[in-house]
Order: C-alpha cells, then structure tokens, then sequence
C-alpha cells in the first residue's frame, strides 16, 4: 500500500487502519454475532501481521475496554512505525457509556491513556461523541488544542456522527473520523468539504460492522474516495485484513 497525507497534519497513513475495539471489549457493542475477545498471542499475531502488510494506523479508545492497556506493549516496542490514534470523552464502566467533554474529564482520561498505551504523546487524538458532536466541539475543542501544545499528541481531532459536526470541525481541528460506507454515503459531502479544508479524513464502519456483503470490495470502495486518507477496519482476523489491503491495492 502506497501511504497518503493525513489531511495537513504531516502525518502519512497506509488507507487502510486497523481498529481495535474487539481486542479488548465485547459487550455494549453492534456486530451482528457475538465474539471471544483474543488472547494475548492472538493480538501479538494479529497487529505483527497488520505492520507486515504494511497497516501502520492503530485505533484505539479507552472507552474500547482493555484495548490500550493490550496495545501497549506493542506500541512500545514499534512505536516508530505506528500513526497512534485514541480518543477522549467517552467513559465505558459496567457495560454502560458515558460521556464528558469537561475539561476535567478530558485531561484526567488524556494522561491515563498515555500511560497504558506506554507513549509520551499519541499521533492523533479524537474526541469520541456520542452524535452531540457540535456540543463535544464546543465543550472540548481547546482542551484538545492545549493537549497538543503540551506534547500530548501530534494532531487532535473528533470521531463525528453528523454532517454539522464535521462542518463545525473545520477550522478548529486537523482530523475528521465518520462512517461512511458504500450503503452510507451521507456524509460524505461534508466529509470533502473537511478534506478541502486541510483536514485528516478517516472512515469508519465501512463494512457496516460485519453485515458487508463483500467486506474487502466495501474497504476498497471507501478507501477509494477521493476524500478519505484512511479505512479503519476493526478486525480479529488477520485473513479478512489482508483480503482488505489486496482489494486496496
């Protein structure tokens, strides 16, 4: 895979991420069937096999469950080859979500995300909305920006819902995370309106969670966009992740 710009943020990306919310949490979540989350073995294999197909963005979120705390080892160890992604202002604890965009609540999460990803800063950090995505803008957006300016992370961003929210992110933020698939082309509009802007453009769900009827086409299809730097695909199987990057290239 030939890597692209991340919008203006310096950053270069292969177009297809791997996510990584099956590695460590397995309830409170939309996949049509239910799943054994991996053991460590399992995800040691999964992400070396992702970094040889040459994968190099990681997505991650504490509200993922035990996924930071899982990759960050990993990430120690090749931190150099890794565009890092987590997120800020969704708390998930005994099955149930919450958010806070405080800024409390932002940087007390910031610091302990990078503790258990075992890294002084992330490449991009996103607030994680809950489809409010104008409010965690309005309530969040200078506690990113004071994040970066600590050294926290290299680019920060937000994981939007709504085409307003992705309209709002320009100008204020260097990355725009949404789904957009082949069956949800919504956004995409404002999705290059953002890329137009400057903006990192990542897609998600573009396989709309596992109900895809040709996962890979679904991937190369997304990734195809003119607009979309990158196609974060949450994936165990690293069979299925590599038909992905096939179909890409």
């Amino acid at each position: 895979m030939v890597p692209r710009p991340l919008g203006g943020t310096g950053l270069r990306v292969a177009p297809v991420g791997l996510g990584t919310v099956k590695i460590g949490r397995n309830e409170g979540v939309k996949y049509p069937g239910s799943f054994a989350l991996p053991t460590d073995a399992e995800v040691a294999a999964l992400l070396g096999r992702a970094l040889d197909l040459g994968v190099n963005l990681l997505d991650t979120a504490p509200a993922y469950g035990t996924s930071e705390e899982r990759l960050g080892g990993f990430v120690k160890a090749n931190r150099s080859r890794i565009v890092l992604v987590t997120k800020c202002g969704e708390f998930f604890e005994n099955g149930v979500s919450r958010w806070d965009f405080t800024r409390t609540a932002l940087e007390g999460q910031i610091g302990a995300s990078l503790k258990r990803l075992r890294t002084d800063a992330v490449d991009v950090l996103l607030l994680h909305s809950d489809g409010r995505d104008e409010e965690a803008l309005a309530q969040g957006a200078e506690a990113l920006g004071e994040a970066r300016r600590r050294g926290q992370a290299r680019a920060v961003g937000i994981s939007a819902k709504t085409d307003a929210g992705i309209r709002k992110a320009i100008g204020l933020v260097d990355v725009v995370m949404a789904p957009f698939s082949r069956g949800q082309q919504d956004l995409g509009p404002a999705l290059a309106a953002a890329r137009k802007a400057g903006l990192g453009v990542l897609a998600i769900k573009a396989v709309e969670q596992g109900r895809a009827s040709d996962p890979a086409a679904a991937v190369a299809f997304a990734a195809g966009q003119a607009f979309v730097d990158c196609v974060v695909v949450g994936s165990l199987n690293a069979a299925h992740l590599e038909a992905a990057v096939r179909a890409v290239e």
